[in-house]
């Protein structure tokens, strides 16, 4: 059952997502979800690095709420930094944030926080995974930026993943 089925959760989550994009509950549509649902899993399942561990769920939906607010704040700053400022102006490069987290899920999901997050990309992890390499689309304070994703998103991906 574990080899035909080794995610479940993905699974359902695959199958919500299909038939949100297919906008119909028909038999049709319930059906293919449901072959794709338990076919791209099984496919995956070897290029998972780790099993996932999930650990203190309020951490969690804090950092949901966390990720929600920054990707509002980020869309002000960048619609502001864009509409009222002159693109020579407007300061981007890359930023280098050293990390603590080591674990790959957590690494994973650092990865997209970051790109949902308007202003900001990700664009190379150290081959040691300790240095993420950003580009940013208009840096205010270097300092800032970094001490922003150590504290609000990798601390807490380090309790919920390590």
């Amino acid at each position: 059952m574990r080899r035909l089925l080794p995610s479940p959760v993905l699974s359902v989550a695959l199958l919500l997502l299909w038939i949100l994009l297919m906008q119909s509950v028909s038999a049709g549509t319930l059906v293919l979800g449901a072959v794709l649902a338990v076919f791209w899993p099984a496919v995956t399942a070897r290029l998972r690095p780790a099993q996932v561990r999930l650990r203190k769920p309020l951490v969690m939906v804090r950092l949901l709420g966390r990720v929600i607010l920054e990707m509002l704040r980020s869309n002000g700053q960048v619609a502001r930094a864009i509409l009222t400022q002159r693109s020579s102006n407007i300061r981007s490069g890359f930023v280098l944030v050293p990390l603590e987290l080591k674990d790959p899920n957590g690494l994973a999901v650092l990865a997209m926080i970051v790109t949902f997050t308007p202003g900001t990309a990700w664009a190379q992890l150290s081959a040691d995974n300790r240095v993420l390499l950003l580009h940013v689309l208009a840096i205010q304070s270097e300092a800032d930026l970094v001490a922003l994703i150590q504290q609000r998103f990798e601390r807490p991906l380090k309790e919920i993943f390590e």
